[in-house]
């Protein structure tokens, strides 16, 4: 799961230091070193055989860039001070300049928070309300009309009763799903004006 959203216009100045420090492929091979876990600079020596100033340098390049953190620092047996350095935890989105996807991304949650939230209110609401009149209520009302049973009538009670808490999932469910719907079509539109204006 990734801790952080960024979100990176080309040519703005973070985009243009994560540009340097990927140029390389030696930089490339670090990051793929490093999602295996935390590394010191020694370790990355060893394992890509390359020289202690080059993985020093692009070390630095990368933690400048915002892609890897010094994640822990230990110190060896004769004191000397190791960094530990490990993957940034975050997403990097790369987007035109006119096209606000943070924004967008909010919306959309927010949306989506908003149908969740009158879904669990609709759940929780609808048995205060009677039940729609079906047949079977009203052969209930029939019946009682007619003068059945106390025996008779209780067994409908309990039947109107359960027909009451079979219907409030069904409304929820219906609404959830809709709202899902129509933030769906929204999202299918917004991509398709999103790539007539490409």
């Amino acid at each position: 799961m990734t801790g952080n959203v960024v979100v990176l216009e080309p040519g703005d100045e973070r985009a243009k230091k994560i540009a340097k420090a990927m140029a390389s492929q030696t930089a490339n091979d670090i990051l793929t070193l490093l999602s295996a876990g935390q590394k010191s600079l020694t370790d990355i020596t060893d394992h890509l055989q390359i020289p202690l100033t080059t993985a020093k340098y692009h070390a630095e390049n990368l933690l400048d860039a915002g892609l890897i953190i010094v994640s822990e620092t230990k110190y060896s047996i004769k004191g000397r001070e190791v960094k530990m350095y490990s993957l940034a935890d975050q997403l990097l989105i790369v987007a035109p300049k006119q096209t606000n996807i943070r924004a967008l991304l909010l919306k959309y949650t927010s949306l989506f928070g908003i149908v969740v939230a009158g879904t669990l209110a609709i759940y929780a609401l609808t048995p205060l309300f009677p039940a729609p009149v079906t047949m079977e209520s009203a052969s209930v009302m029939m019946t009682k009309q007619v003068g059945a049973g106390p025996e008779m009538y209780g067994a409908r009670a309990v039947a109107d009763t359960n027909i009451l808490q079979e219907v409030s999932p069904d409304i929820a469910l219906a609404f959830l799903c809709g709202g899902a719907f129509v933030i769906f079509v929204m999202l299918c539109y917004e991509a398709y004006i999103w790539k007539k204006r490409r």
